[in-house]
């Protein structure tokens, strides 16, 4: 449990450091905000059913994962197994980058 914990902890606070260094714009004008995508924290750590939040998020985000996947803060976290799994339960392709 503390593990799962200390995971978390850290994903938020990489989050963090990304969204502080610089916020990315795509094509679509969407602003890339990993920060974002703390609803799906859980669901991407522990393997539960993601929120309707985490899953709103998620597409929302959709065109920014190719960047997410760019960036080794967030790599092992976006390209995770659980990952992966919370976007295909959320109906959210998984970008082929």
């Amino acid at each position: 449990m503390k593990r799962v914990s200390c995971v978390a902890l850290c994903m938020v606070a990489a989050l963090a450091v990304v969204v502080f260094l610089g916020e990315t714009r795509t094509a679509e004008a969407v602003t890339c905000n990993p920060v974002a995508l703390s609803p799906c924290v859980a669901a991407i750590t522990s393997g539960s059913t993601p929120s309707s939040a985490c899953c709103g998020k998620l597409k929302e985000q959709q065109p920014c994962f190719c960047n997410y996947l760019k960036n080794p803060s967030l790599r092992q976290y976006v390209n995770s197994p659980n990952a992966k799994k919370v976007a295909s339960t959320c109906g959210v392709p998984y970008p082929k980058c």
